[in-house]
């Protein structure tokens, strides 16, 4: 099989609702898509989602990447040289993880195809299926309580609650949430960066009985000292995510007890590759993993719940990022249902019909 054609295209795509983290406010997002074509007929597609903060990249960086380097190092080669062209690219794209995901997505993809499986049985095939997390982002109390609320209606189970910006007013959500809805769903928080060490010590504290399942990237992705102190005086499991985009990082930060658990977005790690390295190392130390993602179209949410579903040690699921997205052209690629993600039964990451 060799690659023939290459082919890509941009998604412009708004939020129903715009939503504020801990250092900005999101209205809408861009995708850029891959479309790997081949002399056998089958097709292999991968999504990026640049993001400046996240993937040190823009849409415009993709597109010229794409156009300067990837066709002219895929086109007319096989696509079962994913380890190659993956260290090739990392020579000449150091700082561009979604471009990197991008063409590892397709690879997978199309090598899936050809073996006629779902691609999370060819990567291990470990579960058929496997719970999300909803978001809801940083608004007022009751705008909180409300969105939670519509969430337990539509089936949700597991709740993750944005914070950061005031330590005082998280305590309260959490708080709420709690007096408000019961003990039938669970409670993840996520700081975003936002709180140094006393911050993250008392917010702790002071949530305890609220039985807050997962602390997420308390401080700031630069310091592991100050990520290390929390860890080791709070009595919930810290989770990297920021902090933890290349194999390099997840080394560092488990191999010196830094944090308990990890957060794998194949956008910021680059790829399926990297992910699975990733997973390998958090493996090794005991802790559990996390697929989680940034806002992706249903194509690149697809790639993330196939890598979940693919090994014991991922436990944890975020992938809501497509929900939210108007024009969004990839549906049916899975189900959910309840809170509960499925795979597709179709080939690679599902039946494309564009």
């Amino acid at each position: 099989m060799k690659i023939t054609n290459i082919e890509y295209f941009r998604l412009d795509m708004p939020l129903a609702e715009p939503y504020t983290i801990a250092y900005e406010t999101i209205s809408q997002t861009t995708n850029i898509i891959l479309k790997l074509n081949t002399d056998t007929g089958l097709t292999g597609w991968g999504c990026s989602a640049p993001d400046r903060e996240v993937t040190g990249e823009t849409a415009e960086d993709v597109i010229q990447n794409i156009e300067n380097i990837i066709i002219d190092l895929l086109k007319g080669e096989s696509p079962f040289q994913i380890a190659r062209f993956n260290h090739q690219l990392k020579q000449q794209l150091k700082t561009t993880s979604s471009t990197l995901a991008m063409v590892d997505i397709a690879l997978y993809d199309l090598m899936a195809r050809k073996a006629k499986l779902p691609l999370y049985q060819l990567l291990g095939g470990f579960r058929n299926s496997i719970p999300t997390s909803i978001t809801i982002g940083i608004m007022p109390l009751k705008q909180t309580l409300d969105q939670a609320g519509y969430y337990f209606k539509k089936g949700f189970t597991i709740l993750k609650l944005k914070g950061g910006l005031n330590m005082h007013e998280d305590i309260e959500k959490v708080i709420k949430l709690r007096e408000t809805y019961g003990n039938d769903f669970l409670l993840r928080f996520d700081a975003n960066q936002g709180y140094s060490v006393k911050e993250s010590i008392d917010f702790i504290a002071a949530t305890m009985k609220a039985g807050i399942e997962i602390f997420e990237q308390p401080s700031q992705k630069n310091n592991d000292d100050t990520l290390g102190q929390i860890t080791r005086n709070v009595k919930v499991p810290v989770m990297a995510d920021e902090s933890i985009k290349s194999l390099n990082d997840a080394y560092r930060l488990v191999s010196n007890n830094i944090i308990d658990m990890v957060n794998i977005k194949l956008m910021k790690v680059g790829g399926l590759l990297e992910s699975l390295h990733i997973n390998s190392v958090s493996k090794a130390a005991g802790m559990e993993v996390m697929v989680g993602c940034i806002d992706e179209c249903a194509l690149g949410i697809s790639a993330g719940l196939h890598f979940a579903l693919s090994r014991p040690n991922i436990e944890y699921a975020d992938l809501d990022g497509h929900l939210d997205l108007l024009e969004d052209p990839f549906i049916n690629l899975f189900k959910l249902k309840d809170g509960i993600m499925y795979p597709s039964s179709h080939e690679g990451l599902g039946k494309i019909n564009l």
